[in-house]
């Protein structure tokens, strides 16, 4: 994807009531000055940069206008919020950007009516998030020799955190070692996460069986002010 920096929210998604004039707001990605191209969104926005809870809406593009599909409370990374471009690994912020979504994956089946690309995970199956490793930011299975296991995720023992979960693309395309791996859309459990996005396991089912792959469906991570920058992968 092409790089450049837009701003997620404009300062007018704070005003939630009517427009000036009394016209009501526009959808929230009809006021991005970038979806990622595609007919699908989930946007998933956080009071401050700061937060650590927000909300993920997945939205449907239809006859030249943006339609929420649904939506979901979320929670962020412990530490909020940071530009993509400035995080760093093991930070436990979750990087604002817009990222495509390279597929799914689960401990479970995948939802009955899913159609987008879904891979089960087995008791072999790690993420690699050691920065020496020739695979760093893959799914490895199994773990390759260069990946040493306490630098990296053995993803069956996550549970329900991943029963589901959706890739997202960040520091994916051509990942920069010590920027961070391993960060999903996914199952939240009791709190914060270490940088991933998390769902209820019904909002996470919906999701995947909404996402449709000839759509194009992108997700994009900032802050209801757009005080934190949106880098596009």
């Amino acid at each position: 994807m092409r790089p450049g920096v837009i701003a997620l929210v404009s300062a007018s998604l704070l005003v939630l009531g009517a427009a000036p004039g009394g016209a009501p707001p526009k959808p929230l990605p009809a006021r991005m000055a970038d979806t990622g191209g595609g007919s699908q969104l989930i946007t998933a926005v956080a009071p401050r940069a700061g937060s650590t809870s927000g909300t993920v809406t997945w939205w449907d593009r239809a006859g030249g206008r943006w339609v929420k599909a649904g939506s979901a409370p979320a929670r962020f990374g412990a530490k909020g919020l940071v530009e993509g471009t400035k995080r760093r690994q093991s930070t436990n912020t979750t990087p604002a950007g817009l990222y495509g979504l390279p597929y799914a994956f689960g401990i479970e089946k995948a939802p009955r009516g899913t159609t987008y690309k879904y891979r089960r995970v087995h008791k072999d199956s790690w993420w690699c998030q050691d920065n020496r490793s020739r695979v760093y930011n893959r799914w490895s299975e199994p773990r390759a020799r260069d990946c040493r296991a306490a630098e990296s995720e053995h993803l069956v023992s996550y549970g329900k955190l991943y029963a589901h979960a959706l890739v997202i693309g960040f520091n994916y395309q051509r990942p920069v070692k010590g920027r961070g791996a391993g960060i999903f859309l996914h199952v939240k459990g009791r709190g914060a996460t270490a940088g991933c996005v998390s769902v209820s396991r019904d909002a996470m089912r919906r999701i995947l069986k909404w996402a449709e792959p000839r759509r194009r469906p992108h997700i994009a991570i900032g802050t209801v002010s757009g005080a934190t920058a949106v880098t596009r992968y």
